[in-house]
């Protein structure tokens, strides 16, 4: 019997959209597929969860607005059950806040719509390339130690002093990576943005700043008087820390 397109052992990414839209899961199924990309669809919660345990899914495209479970809860779930999952919501609401609450929970992008199907394919490019093929230099085979801290670039795993696996969202993990990489030198915003490759997937300065508030609340003692990242006045912000790596 053929594999499931979404079986762990096929090679094309896999997309999840899940919109409750039918002409919008009909335009992006077939659309995605000609693009390279087994996708598979679901109307709500409960068939987006069936398919997460029966397929293997590389990104999940999520509409907020969602008969029953709204978007921006089920990523916020996602985030403690998935955390290394990719998400990219769209949404009919173009309120810049709406897009700040949804990267705030762990989003790695915020579509409106309605919106450009060649923006849309262009951002799960972008997406996929830093999560299943990221640039990481020779630091790919390279774990970073930093007080009493490892990061393993290869395995794309943090923990914290105990040893505890630390979950950490894709974009999450690329802005620590970068902060560690360059560890003591300040970066601005901008060189942030394009060392994560956000600036090709149509982000903005502010989706920094958020992401730097979640990684202080996970490994910040008080996240007000942070240790590791810090703001550099007039710059952008700087990781303190020592690094050492092997």
């Amino acid at each position: 019997m053929a594999a499931h397109p979404c079986s762990k052992n096929h090679k094309r990414p896999c997309l999840l959209v899940v919109d409750d839209d039918r002409e919008i899961r009909d335009l992006l199924s077939p659309l995605l597929t000609r693009s390279g990309y087994k996708v598979i669809t679901a109307a709500d919660e409960r068939s987006m969860q069936e398919a997460l345990v029966s397929w293997h899914v590389d990104l999940v495209i999520l509409d907020v607005m969602l008969p029953g479970t709204d978007g921006f809860s089920i990523c916020r779930n996602l985030r403690v059950t998935a955390a290394h999952l990719p998400i990219i919501m769209l949404t009919a609401r173009g309120d810049p806040t709406d897009r700040i609450v949804g990267l705030e929970i762990g989003a790695d992008d915020y579509i409106p719509k309605p919106f450009d199907v060649r923006e849309l394919e262009a951002r799960v490019r972008a997406v996929l390339r830093r999560t299943l093929h990221p640039t990481l230099g020779e630091s790919s085979s390279s774990i970073f130690h930093f007080a009493e801290w490892t990061l393993d670039a290869r395995q794309r795993e943090l923990r914290d002093p105990d040893g505890t696996l630390v979950d950490l969202t894709s974009g999450e993990f690329d802005l620590l990576l970068v902060f560690v990489e360059r560890a003591q030198t300040p970066l601005t915003r901008d060189q942030l943005l394009d060392l994560t490759g956000a600036h090709i997937a149509g982000l903005y300065d502010r989706s920094i700043d958020v992401k730097i508030s979640r990684l202080r609340r996970k490994m910040e003692r008080d996240a007000a008087t942070p240790e590791f990242i810090k703001t550099a006045r007039g710059i952008g912000y700087q990781f303190t820390q020592a690094v050492t790596r092997r």
